[in-house]
């Protein structure tokens, strides 16, 4: 079987088969949670099972989507599916709110031939499937259903999986209605796991996996099941709703389980410096927690600062909190802070660096400043700083696209020849693209070498450039949340719109949710912004929404979906917008 995923589970079974595997922490009913258990022999036997329920249907070679809740289910129905031969496509329920489109989207891409679902979510999901008019022949199935099609041959050995089969379709976060499906082989998922193990060190016998991250998110799937698997560590999960209703749940769990690692993006640490009540605080001890990976979105200092001077009370190091940098197209890890390091934080020049240009920046000038928090570096893979025009490296401090290459980069996206070789086979000025080993992977990400270290600092096709200077919309986004006590943090997107007379900046931002009457404070919120914007980045706010809460979209990730944003702005779903729908027609 080679680097697979079936290898490195039957190899855990074998060597240590009543050690705990997975653990799912369910709060549905019981406060505290109540935890279900399963060992690597346990898992091995149940994947087994699966995997031969799901051959008896014949999707070797085919796409099996996950389309379940968070569960110990799900983690059986996935790697049934990777370790059957066939295709794994994770995805979530319907009854996930706001993200239907999406669900739709990556199901008609990927068009599996079967679904596995739960007993509760099985009609939900044909009903969805059939009112939206999307894979018709796709049969819903669940765990129960395929380990009694296996019968009598439950116990089979896995079926053989080489380390160049395709295992999991990576849908990426979807900031359009149009995500795509990245193709990562057993190769791939085994050797970032590999990575991600060196690079946070974690080790058999020391360290365990904790997290809430979705299942179907990169992240969370590498961190909580791939890696575990790879490494032979335990891994502790529960519901992403679980830690949004209660964050502390999360820090409890981190204080029950020793050694912990674990994973979120950017918003969940200031979330929990907002939500964890003192009384919540007195009860943990984070002392033990082995890193605190900080991904999957900017990475603001100010928030690292909260959270250690919220948390350095119950025990929290500050070297625990590790910034990385990720994609789905390199499987997910690519880069970390310095194993045993403090985060680095440089406050550079914001208008040099609008240019391209890094020069940090003095206390005594009193010019405008971006903190930056750096991701460190690479583990076993190559990262450049690439101009995406002369596809020529610059040298360190210049601000460009961001390449990589390694064993961990995907294979492309599925269905989409076009699309992958421009994403995936770039090469450098003067190297011969018909050479596999000197193919790069485009990120589309901004970003530096700084002082021996990776920093990000954007994206491209999220810029936003008015009057010939480049603005960084997240930049932008933490100016605005900070205007106003009634503005909600992270749920405000800024970006571009042409109009009559060029570019224009559009700011919409969400109110707090116990703001009773919006209208009274509508004037001076957009007043705050606009004064706080132009005085911080000197820029004009061309239009301005307050909007209602939970109405900027999301993707499935947590992150602004800015793009999905300003389609819904120009197609006017903020009524009070003065611009949209007299600008509209302008707007491409």
């Amino acid at each position: 079987m080679g680097d697979t995923l079936s290898r490195h589970l039957a190899q855990n079974a074998l060597h240590t088969p009543d050690e705990t595997a997975f653990t799912f922490v369910d709060f549905s009913a019981e406060g505290n949670g109540t935890a279900c258990e399963l060992t690597w022999k346990q898992l091995q036997d149940k994947v087994r099972a699966t995997a031969t329920g799901l051959r008896a249907a014949g999707v070797t070679g085919e796409r099996v989507a996950i389309v379940a809740p968070q569960s110990l289910d799900y983690v059986i129905g996935f790697l049934a599916a990777a370790c059957a031969g066939a295709i794994a496509v994770p995805l979530f329920p319907p009854s996930l709110p706001g993200h239907g489109e999406k669900l739709a989207s990556s199901l008609d891409d990927a068009a599996p031939l079967l679904a596995i679902s739960t007993q509760e979510q099985r009609a939900s999901v044909t009903d969805f499937c059939t009112e939206r008019r999307i894979v018709p022949g796709m049969r819903v199935t669940t765990l129960e259903d395929l380990q009694a099609d296996a019968g009598d041959d439950a116990q089979e050995p896995l079926g053989h999986v080489t380390p160049g089969d395709c295992a999991y379709l990576q849908y990426t976060s979807g900031s359009t209605k149009f995500p795509s499906g990245v193709e990562i082989t057993h190769s791939n998922v085994c050797t970032n796991a590999r990575q991600a193990l060196e690079a946070y060190d974690i080790r058999r016998g020391h360290n365990c996996a904790v997290g809430w991250l979705p299942l179907y998110h990169d992240m969370g799937l590498v961190l909580m099941i791939a890696l575990p698997v790879v490494g032979g560590v335990p891994s502790v999960l529960m519901d992403p709703l679980a830690f949004v209703q209660q964050p502390a749940r999360w820090l409890h769990l981190l204080t029950r389980y020793s050694g912990a690692v674990t994973a979120a993006p950017n918003f969940a640490y200031d979330y929990c410096v907002q939500r964890v009540k003192e009384e919540d605080r007195a009860t943990l001890s984070l002392g033990s927690v082995a890193a605190m990976v900080n991904g999957s979105e900017p990475i603001r200092a100010q928030t690292l600062t909260r959270f250690q001077e919220a948390f350095a009370p119950c025990g929290m190091r500050r070297t625990a909190m590790r910034p990385s940098y990720g994609l789905a197209e390199a499987t997910v890890f690519v880069a970390a802070s310095p194993l045993a390091e403090e985060p680095t934080v440089t406050p550079f020049d914001r208008d040099m660096l609008a240019q391209g240009n890094a020069r940090v920046a003095e206390p005594t000038e009193g010019g405008a400043v971006s903190e930056l928090v750096a991701c460190g570096r690479p583990t076993n893979q190559e990262v450049a700083i690439v101009d995406a025009t002369t596809h020529r490296r610059q040298e360190d401090g210049s601000v460009a696209e961001i390449w990589i290459k390694g064993p961990n980069v995907g294979r492309g996206y599925w269905r989409r020849p076009q699309e992958s070789r421009a994403t995936f086979h770039a090469v450098l000025d003067g190297d011969s693209p018909e050479d596999p080993s000197k193919r790069w992977l485009r990120t589309g990400d901004l970003g530096m070498w700084y002082d021996k270290q990776l920093y990000v600092t954007g994206r491209t096709k999220d810029l936003v450039i008015v009057d010939g200077t480049n603005h960084y919309p997240h930049d932008i986004e933490e100016t605005v949340q900070n205007a106003h006590p009634a503005l909600r943090r992270s749920h405000s997107a800024a970006f571009a719109v042409s109009t009559e007379e060029g570019e224009k900046l559009v700011v919409v931002a969400e109110h707090t949710r116990d703001l009773a009457d919006p209208e009274t404070v509508r004037e001076e919120v957009t007043r705050a912004v606009r004064a706080a914007v132009a005085g911080s980045h000197a820029i004009a706010v061309y239009d301005f929404v307050l909007a209602a809460p939970n109405t900027v979209p999301h993707t499935t990730s947590g992150k602004v979906a800015r793009t999905a944003c300003r389609e819904r702005y120009l197609a006017g779903e903020w009524p009070q917008a003065k611009h949209a729908a007299q600008k509209g027609a302008d707007c491409t």
